[in-house]
């Protein structure tokens, strides 16, 4: 190989290295707008929340959040739209929050129920007799 095409080689690789890292950066750009924007709207929520909730109805919440997260986001949403949209007027104790999480939860609720059927039961051979 000549020294001439052993420079453009370079020059090349070098181009395809400089347009990968100029659009690895918009990449990046891209995702710390994603995240700010996640970032505002969670503290929007949370402003949102801290008006229309008292601290025992936050504390609940919270602990809801800890042991059912998606009905906890459920409620959180249902919450901050009930404030936009100005069906609540004053602050929400805990006692109206249990009052709001009972009928969602009977809305939500699906029946289950459990069939067994002793026939089969009866009938297996796996059984070992000791």
């Amino acid at each position: 190989m000549a020294d001439s095409d052993l420079e453009e080689i370079r020059k090349q690789r070098l181009a395809q290295l400089q347009s990968q890292y100029q659009g690895g950066e918009s990449d990046q750009t891209a995702q710390k707008r994603k995240e700010e924007q996640a970032r505002a709207q969670e503290d929007a929520k949370n402003s949102i929340l801290s008006q229309i909730l008292d601290q025992s109805a936050r504390a609940r919440l919270n602990t809801l959040m800890l042991g059912k997260p998606d009905k906890g986001r459920m409620v959180e949403a249902m919450l901050v739209r009930m404030a936009q949209t100005g069906q609540i007027c004053t602050k929400i104790g805990e006692k109206d929050l249990i009052g709001l999480l009972e009928n969602v939860s009977s809305q939500t609720k699906s029946q289950t129920s459990v069939k067994f059927d002793r026939r089969r039961a009866a009938l297996d051979s796996d059984e070992e007799d000791f």
